[in-house]
């Protein structure tokens, strides 16, 4: 391998495991609101939660927050690697139903944001499916 090639290889890796720790990060955080945040103090910041019912909250946020471990967990612990790809595809599906949600309330000032978790899971998937993808121990 050139040397100019390992430096791309290298800074891609980088960049993997930024978006990673970054998308991780922001769906632990939300999965745990939404999971464990009593309801009536979550509708003060998230409006449709006090919309649907309580069960959906919890299982979007049981959802988001096993997506942010499946992120970072296997690839670290290079155990079945492959699931941080996987985790990647997993947030892809829950920011499209997202996106319809909201679309289906009005609510198009949330798409932007669905848009650009979508974007970062599909580098990700990209990258560890396809550019570099981590090997199991």
């Amino acid at each position: 391998m050139t040397t100019s090639k390992h430096k791309k290889q290298k800074a891609l890796n980088i960049s993997l495991w930024i978006a990673q720790v970054l998308l991780a990060a922001m769906f632990l955080l939300l999965g745990a609101m939404k999971s464990m945040q009593p309801i009536e103090q979550l509708a003060d910041s998230l409006h449709w939660v006090k919309d649907v019912s309580v069960s959906l909250v919890r299982f979007i946020g049981v959802s988001e927050f096993l997506g942010g471990i499946g992120l970072i967990l296997p690839a670290l612990l290079r155990i079945k690697p492959t699931l941080a790809p996987v985790a990647a595809l997993g947030i892809i599906a829950i920011m499209v139903l997202a996106s319809g949600f909201h679309i289906s309330r009005g609510e198009f000032t949330m798409l932007p944001m669905n848009f650009i978790f979508a974007l970062i899971a599909v580098f990700i998937a990209w990258g560890r499916f396809i550019k570099i993808p981590i090997q199991a121990k």
